[in-house]
Parts: structure tokens; sequence; C-alpha cells
């Protein structure tokens, strides 16, 4: 049996008992600090992001900060994202070899999302119509570059404007990305070395999580099949062809992402096994953040808090909340400011704390959306 997780990627829990007032100022911080440190046009790079080449999409850059102070009460984001959308048409994040603007999380179709969803502007919506079908027969088949990317942005457009379009390009992209899942119930990411992934971020379950908003979908059967299993705890590699020290304990890749997505749709017992490992295994050495840090992984707590009604998983939920605001705020001092990403720095923080307070177990910008 490979292990399940390596404690050597985690961290002690550092068990700070529940503060409520400790939560709303964290997010009150988180706030202002990325009110002050926008320069007009960006954030400033953090260096633990590595690469600085995505400062206007909604992973690293201007579209997801811009969407999420918006959530959290910050208002007049709307210039910064269209102004960061025009920058993208002219010279497109990440580069020509993976720039593609039909990702949602990654190029344009993101961007424009959320331009429009802080603008209104209608001129928008054409150009996005165009990007949430470019992905008919894409070779991503996964969340943040392919189709699943595209249901959530025309789910989104769908609830905000009820227009009719934006259901029957859901239904095609929809009927394109169950059509390309193989015998095994998998997808091949192409542009990922033509690799089978199993995670939210890059495979299986980001697939089905978007399918699910609007399809019945059964999960059970292919990750009940997947799964690593050990005693109460149950883990799933990244992808089919993973070594064993590839293993992660994220919400991009393992338990706490399959279980924050579709923990409300899976066998019971298997996302109880989930959760458990991912609260066993304990806070991330990564960081705080959504991807692959402590808050992220928290919100699988959350929704096993709503699916079961025990308050264990609040309890839990609530727990790394603390540690997570602990981290955001070592980091800070550490480097002298926060942050910038929606899914790998501070504001993502913000959100889940905002959402722990509220009652609400959405994981940001995955939808469902309307609701």
């Amino acid at each position: 049996m490979a292990e399940l997780f390596r404690a050597s990627e985690h961290e002690p829990l550092a068990r700070a008992e529940w503060d409520e007032s400790r939560a709303e100022e964290a997010i009150r911080t988180i706030v202002a600090d990325a009110e002050a440190a926008f320069d007009g046009e960006r954030w400033p790079f953090h260096p633990a992001d590595e690469v600085d080449d995505s400062p206007n999409t909604i992973y690293l850059g201007v579209a997801g900060m811009s969407w999420a102070l918006d959530e959290l009460g910050s208002s007049g984001w709307g210039d910064a994202v269209l102004d960061a959308l025009d920058r993208y048409r002219r010279e497109p994040d990440m580069g020509q070899e993976w720039a593609y603007a039909p990702s949602y999380l990654g190029g344009e179709c993101g961007i424009a999302l959320v331009g429009y969803l802080l603008t209104g502007d209608a001129g928008l919506a054409d150009r996005l119509h165009e990007l949430v079908l470019a992905n008919l027969e894409d070779e991503w088949n996964e969340m943040l570059w392919g189709a699943a990317g595209s249901l959530l942005a025309a789910e989104a457009m769908l609830a905000r404007t009820g227009e009719e379009r934006w259901e029957a390009a859901w239904d095609a992209v929809a009927d394109e990305l169950e059509a390309a899942r193989d015998a095994d119930g998998l997808w091949t990411q192409h542009r990922l070395g033509d690799a089978r992934y199993y995670g939210v971020g890059h495979g299986l379950a980001g697939n089905q999580l978007a399918l699910a908003h609007r399809r019945t979908v059964d999960v059970d059967a292919v990750l009940g099949r997947l799964a690593l299993r050990e005693g109460p705890l149950a883990n799933w590699s990244p992808h089919e062809e993973a070594l064993p020290e590839q293993i992660r304990v994220q919400w991009c890749h393992g338990a706490p992402g399959i279980v924050a997505g579709l923990g409300h749709l899976m066998d019971e017992e298997l996302a109880l096994a989930g959760g458990e490992l991912t609260w066993r295994a304990g806070p991330l050495l990564k960081g705080s953040n959504l991807c692959h840090g402590t808050a992220g992984n928290a919100y699988a707590f959350l929704v096993l808090r709503r699916r079961t009604g025990d308050e264990l998983w609040l309890d839990r939920a609530r727990a790394f909340a603390m540690h997570a605001i602990g981290q955001v705020e070592r980091e800070r001092a550490a480097l002298g400011r926060g942050r910038y990403s929606l899914f790998t720095g501070d504001i993502g923080v913000a959100l889940f704390l905002r959402h722990l307070l509220d009652g609400e177990d959405r994981f940001p910008t995955m939808g469902p959306f309307g609701v």
C-alpha cells in the first residue's frame, strides 16, 4: 500500500481556539492590504508563484483579485478588469506556448467573464460566447484550460442574463465533453502529456463537478475504483501514471478538492474517508491558499458539515481557518507584504473565512451560479 500522504509536506496544526472576531479582522486586513497594493494596473508579483507571467487572469491575476474583492464588498474594480482584458488581448498571459484564450482560469474567457459580471458591458458577452464555443472539441478536457471551465462560464452567464444562447452553449459543450470520456469513465488531457488526470483542477473530478451543476452525473463508480484506501482514509493520485511520491493532499490534486467539489454527490463513506485523510494530514507547508494550501483543503470540511450535519466538520474547518490566518500573518511578515492572487494568495483565504462565517461551502469560481 502506497502512503496516502507525506507528513513532510504538512505542518502541525496550531490548535488556536476559534475566534470569530479574529477571522473578521483577518478579512478586513487582507482586503485593505489588497486595495492599497494595487498600482492602477496590477498587483505585485509574489516570488512563491515562481513565474511572473499571468498578471491578468482569474487564477493569478487582476481578474481573480477583482472578483474576490467585489465579493468581499470592495467595489469599483470593473475598470481594472477591462484594462486587464485589453492587456491580455495585446499580449496574452503565459507566453506563446501556453496562451489559450478560451481558458476559464488562465485565459481571456475568464477575464471577459469577470469583466461582464462587474460592469455589465454588453460588448463582452458576444466575445465571451465565442470563447465558450471555442472549447468544443478542445484537447485539454479539464477545468483550468478546457471545456469544463467553459461550462462554468456559460453557467454564470445564464444565471446573470437568462439568455437562451447560454443554455444552448452549455449543452453543446457538455455534449462534447461527455463524448470525449472513454470506456473507463475517464478523460485524457492531451495538452498535459496525454495523461488521464483525476482531480478537480485538471481532470475527472473537475469535469464531473461542472457537468453535475446541470446534469445527473454518476461519480461513485469511477471515484470508488480509483481511490487509494487504508482503513478509514482515502486519497486519489494526480493521474494514472503518477509515482507514489507525486501523491498530493491539495484542492487541485487529491482528496480535499474531490471532496470539496463532489462530496455532496459521492458515496458518503468515501467522502468521509477523503475528509478524514485531509484532517489527519494537517495544514499544508506550502501555505494558506486555495489551490494548494490550508484554506482550500478546509472547504472539504465545510461540504462534509453540510452533507452530514455533524458539527465535528465545522470544528475542523474552524481549526484550519485559524491556522491559515497564522500562515498569512507569518508569510506577510517574512516578505513585508501580502500575496496577491485568488488561487495562491491571501484573498482566497479571506473568501474562505467569509464563507465559513456565513455558513457557505461554495469554492470560489466553481459555482453553482445563480443560487
